[in-house]
């Protein structure tokens, strides 16, 4: 096993750094917005979430980075001015969207859409009741061209409202401020719908309505809840301020069928880690270049002596085994990362995939799909192996194996990228693209096609390459300042916040956060299974 150290100034820094931006980005838009959303006599989305999840429980919050570092020219949009997560609400499981009528009264932005639509998908795919807490102005108008037309665009929300209805999945919507335009159709195409007194829901503002036919109406009479409880009979419950609509709903989901598991996933008596969480900060350094012993790791999330590793001696930079974490059984699929030493290849690389390891990954994913084990992905991946032996040896036989089975996998998968989440590794260890239920990250987390270095390297020789053609050829301090440059943009890039804020992960842990986050979503991925044939079509063997 490796050594461990104690935890690395480092660390402290860049948790510091996180904890930091969290508190940022749960302000909204500001300490003045708040002020008046409260003169309002109404509660912001994090009170009005803290207010409906059971006292105790924890709020699982999903796409908290979303829009983070964008839309500066219209000031920022903290977390895509929409809070979405999982709760406990009346000892049910939840999924929670809110809008933040702090940020531009809770508009849409273009990653306000993508981030609701992940939560309906989550929602959907687990079958999690799902509460809409309505405060929004509707679409952000400046960027009109890119919320609202197409198939994942604004309109997207609102089919799949009726096809989640349709799938029997309980949706309640609280209207507790606007409600305004084309977005007045979320709350009415849920099996319930609550307002309170002071809030619209209307198609078009009294100012608009006498702009397109001159008709002079009241806030009250056009789309408040009294008119629409007593007249249009629109909404099946009025409630006089945040606190009774928040109590109401409780009430409610009070009434929905208490939370399941499927029967092939029921969990096993919950054990405790070998190792306490805060030792991964000594186990990984948040330095790439440090090696570290992946069993390590596992013994800080799974419960303590459930580890059985699968074909130890064979594909050794890819661990892949069973086990329980808070009960819960499940296969593990990860990245060593340190060389191995191995009788039929010689020394691999850590972090690197090989044809031998992707065999027995695609083999031990195959398994767990027979074995009704939901997959865990645990990712430090640079990519795969290239050169004439690589090649020679199958390397993009095996990957595409390898990417097959995970494509056709039919129980859960959860990733979790520890550190690089680098080109064809990504895809063939579960990112984005492949479907996982849940993807979060370390901060130490890297997204992109290849390192900084190469990527450097490569676009550097690019552009000087071009410049020669041109005739012109770089001095020294020149190519030194533009490789300066291109790397500075490209770590930038890589970043895993740059990640989250375009919704490519969907939460970003503390590395001691994981096994509980982890818990957490199999509580969530269990409820249901999957129960079609496993079939992978045609594949190379």
């Amino acid at each position: 096993m490796a050594q461990t150290s104690a935890v690395a100034p480092s660390w402290n820094s860049l948790l510091d750094d996180l904890r930091r931006q969290r508190a940022e980005i749960a302000l909204g838009g500001g300490q003045t917005a708040i002020a008046r959303q409260h003169e309002k006599q109404r509660l912001t989305a994090r009170e009005r979430i803290a207010e409906l999840i059971d006292s105790g429980t924890q709020f699982f919050e999903l796409g908290r980075w979303a829009a983070w570092g964008l839309y500066s020219e219209w000031g920022g949009a903290p977390s895509a001015s929409v809070i979405c997560g999982i709760g406990q609400v009346s000892n049910r499981t939840c999924m929670v969207i809110a809008n933040d009528s702090t940020v531009k009264a809770g508009a849409f932005f273009p990653m306000t859409v993508k981030k609701v639509l992940r939560a309906q998908r989550i929602a959907l795919e687990n079958r999690l009741p799902l509460l809409y807490l309505v405060d929004s102005s509707g679409v952000f108008l400046p960027l009109q061209d890119e919320i609202f037309p197409d198939e994942d665009d604004f309109g997207r929300i609102f089919r799949n409202n009726a096809v989640i209805s349709a799938a029997g999945v309980p949706q309640i919507a609280a209207i507790m401020g606007n409600c305004v335009a084309g977005g007045g159709y979320l709350p009415v195409l849920c099996d319930k719908l609550l307002m309170t007194d002071g809030s619209g829901l209307y198609l078009a503002g009294p100012a608009l309505v006498k702009s397109a036919i001159g008709q002079e109406v009241s806030h009250e009479d056009l789309g408040g809840a009294q008119m629409h409880a007593a007249i249009s009979g629109t909404i099946d419950f009025r409630e006089p301020n945040d606190s009774a609509c928040l109590q109401r709903l409780k009430n409610l989901v009070g009434m929905l069928p208490p939370d399941i598991c499927a029967p092939c996933f029921l969990p096993d008596v919950a054990g405790e880690a070998s190792r306490a969480a805060i030792e991964l900060l000594q186990i990984v350094s948040p330095n790439a270049q440090q090696q570290y012993e992946l069993r390590d790791v596992l013994q800080c999330l799974l419960d303590a002596g459930s580890f059985q590793e699968y074909k130890p001696e064979y594909g050794r930079t890819l661990i892949c085994g069973y086990g329980r974490i808070g009960g819960f059984r499940v296969g593990i699929v990860g990245n060593q990362h340190h060389p191995e030493k191995t009788p039929a290849k010689g020394l691999q690389f850590g972090g690197v995939i090989y044809d031998d390891g992707a065999d027995k990954a695609a083999r031990f994913i195959l398994d767990c799909n027979q074995s009704w084990l939901p997959i865990i992905f645990l990712l430090d991946v640079n990519g795969f192996m290239v050169g004439r032996d690589s090649e020679q040896g199958g390397i993009i036989r095996a990957g595409a194996k390898l990417v097959n089975v995970i494509s056709n996998s039919r129980v859960p998968k959860l990733t979790v990228i520890l550190g690089g989440s680098y080109g064809a590794g990504n895809y063939a260890l579960c990112g984005k693209a492949f479907d996982p239920r849940f993807i979060v990250a370390w901060p130490t987390a890297r997204y992109a096609v290849m390192g900084a270095q190469q990527a450097a390297a490569t676009l550097l020789d690019i552009h000087i390459a071009a410049l020669k053609r041109a005739g012109k050829t770089p001095e020294a301090e020149e190519f030194a300042d533009m490789r300066k440059k291109v790397t500075a943009s490209y770590n930038e890039q890589t970043d895993v916040r740059h990640a989250a804020a375009r919704g490519w992960v969907d939460e970003i842990i503390e590395p001691a956060e994981t096994r509980n986050a982890l818990i957490t979503m199999l509580k969530v991925v269990t409820r249901t299974a999957d129960n079609r044939p496993l079939t992978t079509g045609v594949i190379q063997v």
